[in-house]
């Protein structure tokens, strides 16, 4: 035993077994060595605390492991929902005070600027002013009640009953743009809120601040208020903002004097301003609206069957005094183009911005234009109508337009018609050829009359190419058996369809206010082979026909025409530049495409000298005349035309009358033919537009098919020195008989009445004749 110390307690040493563990401290985390277990529980599993718990089993530990996670992520949804719940109320909290809305005065002295034209070389062309400039502002006591309800059935016909915004459609809206899609949900507030702001984007943040300014606006003005805002500025279409202006441009009546159905129409253009010319989307918006009022019982069920579409006034009836004659429906192409996808701008925004818009029209060219036709027509038959357009190949860019004299107060012959083109359409039969592997030294059976396709046909005129006549010749000639036997029996007429539509026929057109297919047959099907000499469903817009024969021109490349090569801001900013996008039109390798353009030109380039048209100054020019014949007779015409182009600049030419199938005769009372008045008008004018301009010549094409005609197996029907035996005396050749002389020039002669009636075949007397070409 040891020694005890002094003043020590005595101590009781126990047996090891029996000895209490060392105490000391638990280590610091940052002390510890990590194991996996210790990351899994998140604790100390120290073995001096665990020593007595069982180990866990791995089925234990997986389900220990899931349950942990189970539990974070049911926090994290208790987080997101309160988020969810918490988050857009401090949203709108936060930007409540940040925001405001615009006050009306404001938005309406914003409104109305004047637009400014000017030709392409910068000069002034002219100003579009806005019928609703210098307005007075109403006052709610002071529009109808008629007016107020249309316009509530068409925005927001829940507008007294809710706070500034229609919940159910913002989650609507929220829900289609999460998934991809496009809508609006906007109630009548977020409406005036947005066309004021001029912010339209498909986006949740604009959706967010426009509900924010209509929560805050209906907190600080009463409905009567928003409402009276709302008509005083909106855009109407036609250049209107305000319903007071509206109700000018398409009615010119005062708003006390519009019907229940006449507000309906108008306020249902408010969604679609820029289509306020097409006549099928207006009549569904109007009939959409008058449901709506008939649903709220602000019409009855009489009045609402008693309705019909009630159609607005002509656009040109309507507008501000301005541009006149021509430059009047220049100005209307512009303003269309602005609406249009091509520049994506908007009329509403281009009067609220003030812009000034670069013209593609050529003053001199303008000029030329009108000078040709005032030239040409000098004593003439004052019934008589014609229409020139001029496009560069090279951009697409229009240089003239002349839709006709009267401007805004006639019709616009150029783009507002649909014709059938006669032989000036025959140039589409060749690209369809040509693409099949024929060549312009393919031959046909060039003589007269045939039966073709169970189709009585003849020429125009007599002619000595025969049996083996190659097409080249044939288009010369414009020998309508060659082009309907290469129609009906090789190409077929969707071939010849189709390569209108990519040399520039559009496939659809607005026509008096429809949309409207073009080349095709009864029911949308195919066109007939009347198609082939430019008759029944060959039916086109003049100024088409110069954006097609501009794709020749530009070997094979397709440029959308347009009017508008540059918008700028009032401090000079670009709004929009015009930029070049030019894509093979006859095939999709351009080398393709270019070869069959060169060969179509190569056909066409001898028939402006063959028609008695040449270009002055030696310029290679290549065209195509045509005729559409009045029906039923046999020596009358009822349409002419021309279309050529040189390598710099392609035109066309139109004639009719407005009656439609009536005869057209010169001051000498004969028949007019393409190469006739139409003819003298697209040289005159080709002559001194290209003036002063370098003399270009058309590329050598690359031979497609067979390129040179073969020789002759036989000779031709009609007996020439050439072929004449040596034993029998010369004789002169068939010359071609003058259109007065001809006994028979109805291209397409059934043999009965009924003929014309047959499914697939040509009406009689609807041909392409055109002995002007000989």
């Amino acid at each position: 035993m040891p020694p005890r110390n002094p003043g020590q307690e005595p101590t009781t040493q126990l047996p090891p077994v029996n000895r209490p563990a060392a105490q000391r401290e638990p280590d610091l985390l940052t002390h510890r060595e990590p194991d996996d277990e210790f990351l899994l529980a998140g604790v100390d599993d120290d073995d001096d605390y665990y020593d007595d718990e069982p180990e866990l089993t791995e089925e234990e530990e997986r389900r220990l492991r899931k349950k942990k996670i189970w539990k974070r992520v049911r926090i994290g949804a208790f987080v997101a929902f309160g988020l969810m719940i918490l988050g857009p109320v401090l949203a709108v909290a936060i930007a409540y005070p940040l925001v405001d809305w615009p006050k009306p005065n404001e938005v309406a002295d914003a409104q109305d600027k004047t637009i400014t034209l000017k030709y392409s070389d910068g000069s002034d062309m002219g100003k579009i002013t806005s019928p609703g400039q210098n307005r007075s502002m109403l006052t709610f006591d002071e529009i109808p009640p008629n007016v107020k309800n249309a316009v509530m059935a068409a925005e927001d016909k829940d507008f007294y009953d809710n706070p500034g915004f229609d919940v159910k459609a913002i989650v609507r809206a929220v829900w289609i743009q999460a998934t991809g899609g496009s809508s609006g949900g906007s109630g009548l507030t977020q409406q005036y809120i947005k066309k004021a702001t001029g912010n339209e984007e498909a986006t949740l943040t604009r959706k967010f601040t426009e509900l924010v300014k209509a929560y805050k606006m209906s907190n600080e003005s009463d409905h009567n208020t928003i409402l009276t805002a709302y008509l005083n500025t909106v855009y109407f279409g036609r250049g209107a903002n305000g319903f007071k202006a509206a109700s000018q441009v398409y009615y010119k009546k005062d708003m006390k004097d519009l019907t229940p159905s006449e507000a309906a129409l108008i306020a249902a253009m408010i969604q679609t301003p820029s289509w306020s010319e097409d006549e099928e989307h207006s009549q569904k918006q109007w009939k959409y609206v008058m449901g709506q009022m008939l649903q709220k019982n602000w019409i009855d069920q009489a009045y609402y069957d008693a309705q019909q579409w009630p159609k607005p006034l002509p656009f040109e009836e309507t507008q501000p005094a301005g541009l006149e004659g021509p430059l009047a429906r220049v100005s209307q192409q512009v303003q269309n183009e602005i609406d249009s996808e091509m520049v994506g701008l908007t009329m509403e925004k281009a009067q609220k911005v003030g812009v000034t818009v670069h013209t593609s029209i050529d003053p001199k060219m303008q000029q030329a234009a009108t000078d040709a036709v005032n030239s040409v027509m000098q004593g003439e038959d004052p019934e008589l109508r014609t229409s020139l357009s001029a496009i560069d190949p090279a951009t697409g860019a229009v240089k003239a337009y002349y839709p006709g004299k009267d401007g805004l107060k006639g019709i616009d012959y150029a783009k507002g018609t649909i014709q059938e083109a006669g032989s000036s359409f025959k140039p589409f039969d060749l690209v369809a050829a040509l693409q099949m592997g024929k060549g312009i030294g393919d031959t046909y059976d060039g003589t007269s009359p045939r039966t073709i396709a169970g189709v009585p046909i003849r020429n125009a005129s007599n002619s000595t190419c025969g049996k083996e006549c190659p097409i080249k010749q044939a288009m010369k000639e414009s020998l309508n058996t060659v082009f309907y036997d290469m129609v009906a029996n090789d190409t077929g007429t969707k071939a010849v369809a189709k390569a209108a539509h990519q040399a520039g026929i559009p496939e659809t057109v607005n026509y008096n206010g429809k949309t409207v297919q073009t080349l095709v047959g009864e029911g949308g099907g195919p066109p007939n082979a009347g198609i082939s000499i430019g008759a029944d469903n060959a039916q086109v817009r003049p100024f088409d026909m110069a954006s097609a024969y501009a794709t020749f021109a530009a070997r094979g490349v397709y440029r959308q025409p347009f009017f508008i090569t540059k918008i700028e801001g009032p401090s000079g900013d670009i709004l929009y530049q015009h930029v070049d996008k030019g894509v093979p039109a006859f095939d999709p390798v351009e080398t393709k495409s270019r070869d069959i353009a060169d060969n179509v030109t190569e056909a066409l380039k001898e028939i402006p000298g063959f028609s008695k048209i040449p270009c002055a100054g030696n310029r290679e020019c290549a065209g195509k005349t045509g005729t559409h014949e009045l029906d039923k007779s046999v020596d009358q015409n009822s349409k002419a035309w021309m279309v050529g182009y040189s390598p710099q600049l392609s035109a066309s030419v139109w004639m009719g009358k407005d009656q439609g199938n009536v005869a057209i005769k010169n001051k000498q009372n004969k028949p007019i033919f393409g190469s006739g008045l139409p003819g003298q008008i697209w040289k005159k004018f080709m002559d001194a537009a290209l003036s002063g301009t370098p003399v270009e010549k058309f590329a050598k094409p690359q031979p497609l098919g067979q390129f040179n005609p073969p020789k002759k197996s036989t000779p031709p029907s009609s007996v020439t020195p050439s072929n004449t035996p040596s034993n029998t005396p010369p004789t002169e050749p068939t010359k071609p008989t003058k259109p007065s002389e001809e006994p028979c020039q109805v291209l397409l002669c059934p043999t009965n009445p009924t003929a014309s009636s047959t499914p697939g075949r040509p009406n009689p007397g609807n041909g392409g004749r055109d002995p002007g070409d000989t």
